[in-house]
């Protein structure tokens, strides 16, 4: 029933026998049995074709399509690439490296950047990176804080202080001197400069927004407000209560000692125990 269909490529979530791979070779199809769920899914998406759980009632209604269909060997793996598909709005990324850790550090970069561009076109809008935002509010609150009499002036100029940290970390990273990079932000910042952020490549300042340094604005507001959120509940956190002996190895017997059958010297029910008697 499947080769009268006219399928050309057959793909299962089951094993395919060798029986069956060879009916399917003998008449020029191509199958893969074993294969992923999420792949089938993607594969049917891109192709148009439909996913079937019978042999029974195939047409042409239910099968895809697609420019080209070639079988590659990639490293120490075999892929199947589909190219051509009409229907496909999606690519595939292919990651290769020396290690494992390579491999996954590459994956979360890969990801972080994806799950970016989507919040992007979702909300697009963008601000200067490279700390020139940060540099930029901690000015801010640092005026504003001047304003203020009393305690409120203190935790503002801290939360300045604390904004200060993703640009001399950047500076940091990129073998720069902190200090020196901090001091040439603020005066930029100070004479109204609010672009300015850290410059990695020139190990500088330099208007970041100018140089396609930028991060969503959605993304910052939402890290400023995660951050705002959780050092509000550890400070709102007032005692902490400790049982030191929960902590100890044996924690998980009987409280008071050794067990019920212990040794032990303790009294008796009106007296302690080793009095004399009449």
């Amino acid at each position: 029933k499947i080769v009268a269909s006219g399928a050309n490529i057959v793909l299962s979530k089951l094993a395919i026998g060798d029986l069956a791979t060879q009916y399917f070779a003998d008449r020029g199809l191509f199958c893969a049995g074993r294969v992923e769920d999420g792949d089938l899914k993607r594969v049917a998406k891109a192709t148009g074709a439909a996913v079937q759980t019978s042999c029974n009632d195939l047409s042409q209604g239910v099968l895809g399509a697609c420019g080209e269909f070639e079988e590659r060997q990639v490293g120490g793996e075999r892929f199947n690439f589909f190219s051509g598909c009409d229907k496909a709005s999606t690519c595939t990324f292919i990651l290769r490296g020396g290690a494992e850790q390579f491999i996954a550090e590459a994956e979360r970069s890969l990801h972080d950047a994806i799950m970016n561009t989507r919040r992007l076109l979702r909300h697009p809008s963008v601000i200067a990176g490279g700390g020139a935002i940060e540099m930029e509010l901690s000015a801010y609150l640092r005026d504003e804080s001047r304003k203020i009499y009393g305690k409120l002036q203190l935790l503002i100029g801290a939360y300045a202080k604390a904004l200060e940290v993703i640009p001399r970390q950047v500076a940091s990273n990129s073998g720069m001197d902190p200090t020196d990079v901090l001091n040439k932000l603020r005066m930029k910042h100070a004479r109204g400069g609010k672009w300015f952020g850290v410059d990695v490549i020139e190990n500088g300042v330099c208007d970041t927004f100018e140089a396609f340094v930028w991060e969503a604005t959605v993304m910052k507001r939402n890290a400023l407000l995660a951050a705002t959120e959780a050092a509000c509940l550890i400070l709102s956190v007032d005692e902490t209560v400790r049982n030191p002996a929960s902590e100890k190895p044996d924690a998980g017997g009987m409280p008071g000692g050794k067990g019920m059958m212990g040794k032990g010297r303790g009294g008796g029910r009106f007296g302690r125990g080793r009095g004399r008697g009449r």
